[in-house]
């Protein structure tokens, strides 16, 4: 399968979006690190560089490209390699997988390159990668951005749950 190309956002920018490669851990754990939620982003989870190279060679990881760099990322996983986190295990518990289900998520965008269509974009370029597939995520109930965009792409809100005294609406999808 190819690259997504796209020219999206008022910037008139082009972005591609396709499989990420080993190359891209480091600009992907960077990304990572200033977004997750005790340095006041939106992510939850802090995944290692071993992690991230044992997870793309059982899943596919997408990133957007702008001219080359890498400016988002989007992760799917197996329940299995997930199964072990408590915040999954919350979820599972609520809402039990249906056969053959991965994980989607993270996803993480540049904050320069937010509102741009890139986590659409990346949503597409995974669903064109899994097809016919059903994937669940799940959103902090505060993180407004993630929660709109979630909808904008039109995916099925399942529900909530609370891990560690926080809300979190879950998402599902078919590819």
């Amino acid at each position: 399968m190819g690259i997504t190309k796209s020219r999206v956002g008022d910037k008139g920018a082009n972005y591609e979006a396709g499989l990420a490669t080993g190359d891209d851990i480091p600009a992907i754990i960077t990304m990572q690190e200033s977004n997750l939620h005790e340095n006041g982003g939106g992510l939850s989870i802090r995944q290692t560089n071993e992690w991230f190279r044992r997870t793309m060679s059982e899943m596919p990881i997408v990133v957007a490209r702008r001219d080359g760099v890498v400016v988002g990322y989007a992760l799917a996983t197996s329940i299995a390699a997930k199964s072990h986190v408590g915040i999954v295990q919350t979820m599972l518990r609520t809402f039990p997988a249906p056969p053959n289900c991965y994980l989607y998520g993270p996803v993480c965008v540049a904050e320069r390159e937010r509102g741009n269509g890139l986590a659409g974009m990346m949503h597409e370029e995974m669903r064109r990668r899994l097809p016919g597939r059903t994937a669940m995520s799940f959103v902090r109930s505060d993180n407004m951005p993630s929660l709109r965009a979630n909808r904008r792409m039109g995916k099925q809100e399942l529900g909530d749950f609370i891990h560690d005294g926080e809300r979190y609406i879950v998402f599902a999808f078919t590819g």
